[in-house]
């Protein structure tokens, strides 16, 4: 096992900071769903990739969607108040890059085929499952809103693999 961070403990000293590479290097080895988070309304189209979704509860069905504070999708996907959470798939590798980097929404979304959900938000007609939602509360939290996300629809696909990423790489994942 390789040590990134000796930290040792003393009464008298205080641990070290875990500093910000230390603490991207130990996430490249947590395994995480590749999703593209999606909204639309009053503040626009846009989205972005995201690894940072977990549930929260089923009753009500939430889940949680971390957001950069300064993502250009930010500001729509804060005025909406809506978003899709679409889990994507081996073959969605070139989409993902185009949400998670700096290409125009509109060539974003051109990439791939959406259908409009009950809240309005995109939803990718292709994906693993997409999950339609109303942003209920939000939290700031460092450089990120954390969206708590009250789930109102999900479409589930047949795909029998999921993407993931993992060591700053994407992986299929199969059942």
């Amino acid at each position: 096992m390789t040590q990134l961070h000796l930290a040792q403990s003393s009464s008298k000293m205080p641990l070290p900071p875990v500093t910000r590479d230390i603490f991207r290097n130990g996430m490249a080895s947590l395994a995480a769903a590749v999703n593209l988070i999606a909204t639309d309304g009053p503040g626009g189209r846009s989205g972005f990739t995201a690894t940072a979704v977990t549930s929260v509860t089923d009753d009500p069905p939430t889940l949680l969607v971390c957001l950069n504070r300064t993502s250009s999708a930010a500001p729509a996907v804060m005025e909406n108040k809506v978003v899709s959470v679409n889990a994507l798939a081996p073959g969605h590798e070139a989409v993902s890059s185009l949400f998670g980097g700096k290409t125009p929404m509109e060539d974003r979304f051109a990439a791939a085929r959406w259908i409009r959900g009950q809240t309005g938000a995109p939803l990718l007609e292709d994906a693993l499952v997409s999950f339609d939602c109303q942003i209920i509360e939000t939290v700031e939290v460092g450089t990120h809103f954390i969206l708590m996300c009250r789930v109102v629809d999900v479409l589930a696909g047949d795909r029998e693999e999921a993407l993931v990423y993992f060591r700053r790489a994407y992986q299929a994942v199969s059942a």
